[in-house]
This record gives C-alpha cells, sequence and structure tokens, in this order.
C-alpha cells in the first residue's frame, strides 16, 4: 500500500528555503495590497497574517474592487511581560501603523491589526528596535510561551518567567530568514546548506503551545496547550515542574474526528530539566506528528494516537534519563486577581480589566492614553494575563501615589468594578479580520454578558465567578471548550452552546445546544442561572451544578465532546 500523501503545506515549507519564499520580493510589489498563497502560509512564521475587513467585502464586492487587506502582526512576549519602554513602543505603533488599538492576546502576546503591505516592513523592522520580535508568534512552530503572572511571590514568578523565557529563546527557529527579510540583515551566501538544529527543514506539523502554571491558579489552562508545566514550589522555591501533554482547543464543525482534549499529567523533571524537556517533546512531535492530514497534526492527536504511556517512554528515550513520578498539586480557579495586590517583597501590582482585550481609547474612557501616560512614570513591569486583561506590576510603595492618581485621571481605577461574569469573560477577535470566523466574538460577547447581568443581579449571581468564553468558529483561540459557559459561532447570529467545563479550567464542557440563535441566548440560560442560584450547593461551581442537576454529562476526554447528552427532562427547569 502507498504512503499517505503529505498536506500541500510540507511541500511550501521544503519549498520555501527555510521561510524566505518569494516574501522579500512580494513584498515590494505594491501593485497589489495581497501576497500569494504560498508566502501567506510562510509569513506566519514571520508572526503576520494577511487578512481583510469582511464588513466592507461584499460594498468591494459590488463595485469590483479588491478585497480591503491588510495584515495582522503578533508580538511574541515571552512570559506576557513587558517593560515600560516596550509599552509606549508598542502604543506608538499601534497609531502609527495598524488600527489605533492594542489586541491583548488570550497567549499573552500584543496583537495589531489592519497594518497594510507597505508598512508591514517597517512595522516588523520597528518592533525589534524595542526588542521585542515576531517570529515564531505563528506558524508550524512553538509559539509565545506563557507564564502564570502571580502577583503574590515575586521570587517564583521571577524563576518561571526566566523559564518560560529560557524555553522561548531555545525553540526559536535559528533561520537567517527573518533578519534578512525584515531587518536588512546580510545574506550570507555558502555553500553548506542552512540546518534548522530543532525543527529541520519542514519545522513542525502543525503550531506547538507552552505554558507554565504556578498553583493554585490555572489562568494560563494549562490543559488546553500542547506542553505545560506546573510549578512545583518549596519553602518559596521552584524545585521542579510536572509535565502535561496532549492538550488542545481546536475542532472542525461536522468533522467528529476533531474534537478537543485536555492534557495528561505524565511526570515530574527538576527545574534545570526543564528546557531540555521542551525540546524533546517538541522533537517527538516533530518525529510523529502528522503530516498528510493538518486537522490530525496537532499534537494532541499525537498523544491520543500513540497513548500518553507511549508518549513517556519515547520522551524518556529522547532525554536519556527518565521523569520522575507525578508531584501533588492542586488548582483552584482559572481568573484573574483584579485590584491592588502586595507581593511579600512590599511592591503592589495592579490587575485592570480590559474587556475582550482590547486597548483603545474611546470617548468616555481614555484607557490607551492612561496607559501611555502611566508607561511613562512606570518602573516596573507590565504583565499581560491570558485572560485579556493587564498588570501594572511591581510598583514601588513611593510610585503608587503617582500611579493611583493616573488610574483615577482617566477612569481605570474602576475597570474591574462589574459583575464577576464579565470579569470571567474571553472572546477572541473574530469578525471583521479573521478569515475564519463564522460568528461575532469580541464585539458581541459584551451585549451577551449585559443581558446576562440582569438575570443574575436578580438571582444574586452578581459576585460569582462563572466563566463565560465566545469564539468565531471552533478553533478555539478563546479556549471556550473549557470554559463553564461557552459559545462557539456556527454562522451569522448562531452559536454552538457548550455547558459543564471546570471553573479551574481542568474539564471539557458538553455541546447544551447546537447551532443555537443568538437572539434567544438569554431566553436559553436564564432558567438554568435561577435553577443554579436556588439549588446550588455550598461552594459549588456553575460547571459542576450544571453536571449535577443533569443539563449536560462531564466529559472525560476530548473524543466525545461532539456528544449532546442534555437531560430533555430538565429543559423547562
Amino acid at each position: 500500500m502507498s504512503e499517505k500523501k503529505l498536506s500541500a503545506n510540507e511541500g511550501i515549507k521544503t519549498r520555501s528555503n527555510y521561510l524566505r519564499g518569494t516574501i522579500a520580493d512580494a513584498l515590494n510589489d505594491l501593485s497589489t495590497g495581497s501576497m500569494s498563497e504560498d508566502d501567506q502560509q510562510l509569513l506566519k512564521f514571520h508572526g503576520t497574517y494577511q487578512q481583510d475587513d469582511r464588513d466592507l467585502r461584499a460594498n468591494r464586492r459590488k463595485h469590483r474592487l479588491d478585497k480591503a487587506y491588510s495584515f495582522m502582526i503578533r508580538i511574541r512576549v515571552p512570559g506576557g511581560v513587558a517593560t515600560p519602554e516596550q509599552w509606549l513602543a508598542t502604543d506608538y505603533l499601534a497609531t502609527t501603523y495598524a488600527n489605533s488599538t492594542i489586541k491583548l492576546t488570550t497567549r499573552q502576546a500584543f496583537q495589531f491589526h489592519g497594518i497594510i503591505k507597505s508598512n508591514l516592513k517597517r512595522t516588523i523592522a520597528e518592533i525589534n528596535q524595542a526588542a521585542m520580535d515576531t517570529i515564531a508568534a505563528c506558524g508550524d512552530v512553538n509559539r509565545n510561551v506563557m507564564c502564570n503572572p502571580n502577583p503574590y511571590l515575586s521570587s517564583v514568578h521571577a524563576e518561571v518567567l526566566k523559564a518560560a523565557q529560557d524555553i522561548s529563546a531555545h525553540l526559536t527557529p535559528q533561520t537567517r530568514a527573518y533578519h534578512e527579510i525584515w531587518l536588512d540583515g546580510e545574506k550570507v551566501e555558502s555553500s553548506e546548506e542552512e540546518v534548522e538544529p530543532i525543527y529541520g527543514k519542514t519545522y513542525l506539523p502543525r503550531k506547538f503551545k507552552i505554558t507554565i502554571a504556578v498553583p493554585p491558579s490555572n489562568d494560563v489552562d494549562i490543559f488546553a496547550n500542547c506542553l505545560s508545566f506546573i510549578a512545583i514550589a518549596e519553602n518559596g522555591k521552584v524545585i521542579g515542574y510536572n509535565v502535561a501533554v496532549g492538550g488542545g482547543m481546536g475542532s472542525t464543525h461536522g468533522n467528529e474526528a476533531t474534537y478537543p482534549r485536555l492534557a495528561d499529567v505524565i511526570g515530574f523533571c527538576t527545574a534545570e530539566q526543564v528546557v531540555d524537556v521542551a525540546e524533546k517533546v517538541v522533537l517527538v512531535q516533530r518525529d510523529f506528528g502528522d503530516r498528510t492530514d493538518r486537522k490530525h497534526s496537532r499534537f494532541k492527536y499525537t498523544v491520543d494516537d500513540y497513548g500518553p504511556e507511549w508518549i513517556l517512554a519515547k520522551l524518556n528515550e529522547y532525554l536519556g534519563y527518565e521523569l520522575q513520578p507525578v508531584r501533588p498539586y492542586e488548582f483552584v480557579d482559572n481568573g484573574d486577581r483584579f485590584g491592588w495586590v502586595e507581593d511579600e517583597t512590599g511592591n503592589f501590582h495592579y490587575t485592570m480589566f480590559v474587556e475582550g482585550g482590547r486597548v483603545l481609547d474611546t470617548a468616555t474612557y481614555p484607557m490607551r492614553t492612561g496607559l501611555r501616560e502611566i508607561a511613562k512614570i512606570h518602573q516596573g513591569d507590565f504583565r499581560l494575563t491570558a485572560n485579556q486583561n493587564l498588570m501594572i506590576a511591581n510598583i514601588s510603595p513611593a510610585n503608587r501615589p503617582e500611579i493611583e492618581k493616573l488610574l483615577e485621571q482617566y477612569g481605570i481605577k474602576d475597570s474591574h468594578v462589574k459583575s464577576a461574569l464579565r470579569l470571567s469573560s474571553i472572546a477572541c477577535v473574530a469578525l471583521p479580520t479573521c478569515s475564519l470566523a463564522l460568528a461575532e466574538a469580541e464585539r458581541y460577547l459584551p451585549e451577551v454578558v449585559t443581558e446576562l447581568e440582569d438575570v443574575i443581579e436578580e438571582a444574586g449571581l452578581r459576585h460569582d465567578s462563572i466563566t463565560i468564553r465566545m469564539t468565531g468558529c471552533p478553533n478555539g483561540c478563546g479556549r471556550p471548550f473549557i470554559s463553564e459557559i461557552g459559545f462557539v459561532g456556527r454562522g451569522p447570529d448562531r452559536y454552538n452552546v457548550y455547558l459543564g467545563g471546570g471553573h479551574a479550567g481542568q474539564r471539557l464542557s458538553k455541546l447544551y445546544r447546537q447551532d443555537f440563535p443568538a437572539a434567544d441566548i438569554k431566553a436559553l440560560l436564564s432558567p438554568i442561572l435561577n435553577h443554579y442560584a436556588k439549588d446550588r450547593h455550598e461552594g459549588e461551581r456553575f460547571g459542576d451544578f450544571v453536571i449535577r442537576a443533569g443539563y449536560v454529562a462531564a466529559t472525560v476526554q476530548g473524543k466525545d465532546f461532539h456528544a449532546n447528552i442534555k437531560s430533555e427532562a430538565l429543559a423547562s427547569v
């Protein structure tokens, strides 16, 4: 029997000369605002996606105009920590080249939208001048490495941040293409073929995501990522990490061979081994991941196909030593701690709510201007959270009064004076820029929350955190499949509705309604929220309640995620 044909992207990577393609020449062709299909795939490795404004498509088509092409650029921020100088540079670039907004992503990165082709090179060059980069922010490589922004134990945070940064640096592609194309680096002529020491010529089968969490907070959603490290601390110092493999959120409507999956915790490594373990897990995926079907090429399917035990054995083989047994740990939640917090050194941290992760100025809320003014005097750092919020971190006692004055002046002081439901919300970008979006997310979830706030206020649930997330498609960028309430775009104004995810991100949700009209969401969820308020047990989370009450059944692992097993008997409760 003949071997299966490799996916088209494998050929693109093979022919690309280590991610060069024809990008450099295409950037100089300003007769069009777009790039070739092959170069669009390669651009992802450099941290940018070609997009167009879908709000304008119909009108432009009517007038026989090309699509309104632009580019999204994603800036890697390993561990989510940026300096005030980097914040100011990002703010400047947002105005100069993008659409005057900064998107804080669910992976602790900065994102720009609306950059036209003629400005693409200079934007990426100026990002690098600010000691940041975009390489490997997208593409079939390891993406931005995330870590818990822990505001309590600065010593532990320093250790996990360094681990995140070390892993990120070690797994960054070594191709000279990035410097040649975007930074006018010297093109080295050599008879020897270029070598990509970790990834090889065709890189990984698909994207790869790594996180580090510090219990009891699972704010980076370790079970939703390809590889995660759970920090085990003793006496204020990280002694090592539990290793979790095979998580992932993406699926495809109508394709039951695709599904979200929770990671398996397979062992423990010392702090000194963490970079080595990360590399060897990536090598296992490089060598055994499916390169024939991109819908089956994420690491979660490799883990499912071979089994966690086989993955552990192969990892130990690649390492040349064995992982130790899993150490005890416990996660309590995956939300952010808003407002002021003091750590053990006496420094302060202020976490603000950023709805949808969109940093912008409005007529009534000049948030972006306020953060710019704070960055001018701030002597600590800024930390992007995995929930799309922002922490102004490491504020000295002497500097706090001035920061507080600016927070009040620009209305940021009360950013988190919201319902717990709104504070627990996440939305992906979706329309109008994401080409994959089937429905709204960032622009619509705030309306849904507003409608549901009427219900929770009356039910006495204003201060009860219920994770609620919305994505415009089933790729799961906002991790909706582990939220207690999840909406996944099915079509214009229609969503699949999921219930029962774990409050700490430890359990998948279950399909409750398929292809459901957006206009009826409030009517659908109101009876369930009222039921929860009336009959919940002491300390019982909403996701646990809907399972106990029979609305949905607990999902053990991703393969049964498609099944809708809601109890019809409770439909009218």
